[in-house]
């Protein structure tokens, strides 16, 4: 089994959440370092860049996921594309308890935003609001 920290819609009761077969850690996660976090594009993607040191500790989820689910993400967030997101480690701390876990996330490295149409952010949360602004992928 994987941790893996989830900030934007394979949270639960997010837009994604019906995609994500990973059984939720309890709590609230803060990244340890400060990324920003952005809703880019006109399908207002969230995307946490991977420049640490800049933005906000980034708020999510931690989910435990089996090699069939870790596996599904990595194609859900086009791991395998140039412009998709970079599957990464990670420390993430939690609120309830302070403790540190390492997890994987899911990130754009910075050279990505170029050019990219930032439609809000930086934000320290993905909250439902901005979910209302998201598009799903065209099949």
């Amino acid at each position: 089994m994987y941790p893996v920290f989830v900030f934007g819609t394979l949270k639960q009761g997010f837009p994604n959440s019906s995609k994500n077969n990973g059984s939720r850690v309890p709590g609230e996660f803060l990244t340890k370092g400060r990324y920003p976090l952005y809703l880019v594009g006109e399908r207002h993607s969230p995307w946490l860049v991977l420049s640490r040191g800049e933005g906000f500790q980034v708020r999510g989820q931690v989910f435990m996921v089996d090699d069939a689910t870790l596996s599904f993400m990595d194609r859900l967030e086009r791991t395998h594309e140039a412009d998709g997101y970079h599957r990464v480690q990670m420390p993430v701390i939690s609120e309830s308890t302070n403790e540190e876990m390492q997890v994987f996330v899911y990130g754009k490295p910075a050279e990505q935003l170029e050019g990219m149409r930032v439609q809000l952010g930086p934000i320290a949360v993905y909250e439902l609001e901005h979910s209302s602004l998201y598009r799903k992928r065209n099949p």
